[in-house]
């Protein structure tokens, strides 16, 4: 018996099993043990020491005179050879030896226990990794599965599909990336666990990691926007008047957000101030193009943005990125003109007339600032960036996506 204890023993540290439950599935595959071997398994009872593992196994008979079925009776002879005190109509407890039973019905127990122990890892493993779900975990890189990539995670493999992998990254065998955790189901075969590397809360747990200030709640990220591989704007804001929320983030020399970078294979990320105030965060969101103006309208969740005519391209980007990447990140439908494009269309007045204009005006107004200047993102920054050379005169007009402010 104690091989057995030593067994379950190791079982239930390595398996993450109870050793409750092995002892269950002992129990009940030698009642179906007996089942097979007697036709029968009602009067069967077992008998284990769940301290010592030892076990008994006995068919209960009742005592009679005379002898008809053998498998649910014993003589009163029989019953006093086991113990005097029995008497007609007890139940006498005959001990089977296990040993005694066939091998086919050896195996089957065999595998009945085998089963449940199966059923119990899984189980067990579901437990384990259903915690882990909405969460970055690291893993490494298995191989390749078609299009799709195995990623073990410890006690199982993940699968990174191709929907889900940043355009253009490639995997060598054994390296280890992080991924974040989409979904974990119940299967036949054990638990499925779908993962991630382009899904915006990705970046979201790699700040929560890396950046205390995030992690205690301090610094909050209210809202991201994310074209993965390219660009990540993100929104973040200090519950601490103390504590700047973009210097925090991008730390000291930009070490916070380089290590973020460098996981995400050279993704860039642009880190500025939320506001509750619609035109400021719009002016922060189009960073780092310079604006002269913001006029916003909350109820129809739109706003009109003038910048500079040398800033235009800026403004859009790359493909009307940087515009869309902002009205993502707002939520605002954000339509650009240069500044030349809105005298023209006379969505811009002359100083001399705000006055006049102020009394009428219900929306929101940002005035540029000609020395304004950005302490975290310069246009050197952009320059490997190819923007519009036709096109940058025109305006853009980008509307958010409600699925990335999820």
């Amino acid at each position: 018996m104690s091989e057995l204890l030593e067994a379950l023993t190791v079982l239930e540290k390595e398996k993450n099993i109870s050793k409750e439950v092995l002892l269950e599935a002992i129990e009940t595959a030698l009642i179906m043990a007996c089942k097979n071997q007697y036709g029968k398994s009602e009067n069967v009872k077992v008998v284990i020491d769940h301290e010592t593992c030892e076990f008994h196994v006995f068919l209960q008979k009742t005592v009679v005179s005379s002898v008809e079925d053998p498998t649910e009776e014993i003589s009163l002879e029989d019953a006093h050879a086991i113990d005097a005190s029995y008497n007609l109509g007890d139940l006498c407890n005959v001990e089977i030896q296990s040993k005694e039973f066939g091998r086919i019905v050896t195996q089957t127990a065999k595998n009945t226990i085998l089963q449940k122990i199966r059923e119990e890892e899984r189980k067990a493993q579901y437990d384990e990794y259903v915690t882990k779900q909405h969460e970055v975990v690291t893993g490494i890189v298995q191989r390749y599965a078609g299009k799709n990539v195995k990623v073990n995670l410890g006690k199982l493999d993940a699968t990174l599909t191709e929907n889900e992998m940043i355009k253009g990254e490639v995997f060598q065998p054994t390296e280890r990336i992080k991924v974040y955790v989409l979904e974990v189901k119940a299967g036949s075969k054990g638990p499925q666990v779908l993962v991630s590397r382009t899904h915006p809360e990705l970046v979201k747990r790699l700040f929560e990691s890396e950046v205390t200030e995030v992690r205690d709640g301090i610094v909050e990220i209210k809202n991201i926007a994310r074209e993965a591989g390219s660009r990540t704007k993100i929104a973040v804001y200090s519950n601490d008047e103390d504590v700047d929320s973009v210097g925090a983030c991008v730390g000291l020399n930009g070490a916070r957000v380089n290590a973020i970078v460098n996981e995400l294979k050279g993704e860039k990320i642009d880190i500025i101030n939320w506001d509750e105030n619609p035109a400021i965060l719009i002016e922060n969101a189009l960073s780092p193009a310079k604006v002269i103006s913001v006029i916003a309208d909350a109820e129809e969740k739109s706003a009109k943005v003038v910048v500079p005519d040398y800033q235009l391209s800026l403004a859009i980007g790359k493909e009307g990125q940087n515009a869309r990447l902002a009205a993502r990140l707002t939520g605002f439908k954000i339509d650009i003109k240069s500044e030349s494009q809105a005298r023209e269309a006379g969505d811009i007045l002359d100083y001399d007339e705000y006055e006049e204009y102020d009394e009428d005006f219900d929306g929101e107004y940002e005035e540029y600032d000609e020395n304004y200047e950005d302490e975290y993102y310069d246009e050197e920054a952009y320059a490997d960036d190819e923007y519009f050379e036709e096109d940058a005169e025109e305006s853009g007009d980008l509307e958010g996506d409600e699925n990335d402010k999820e």
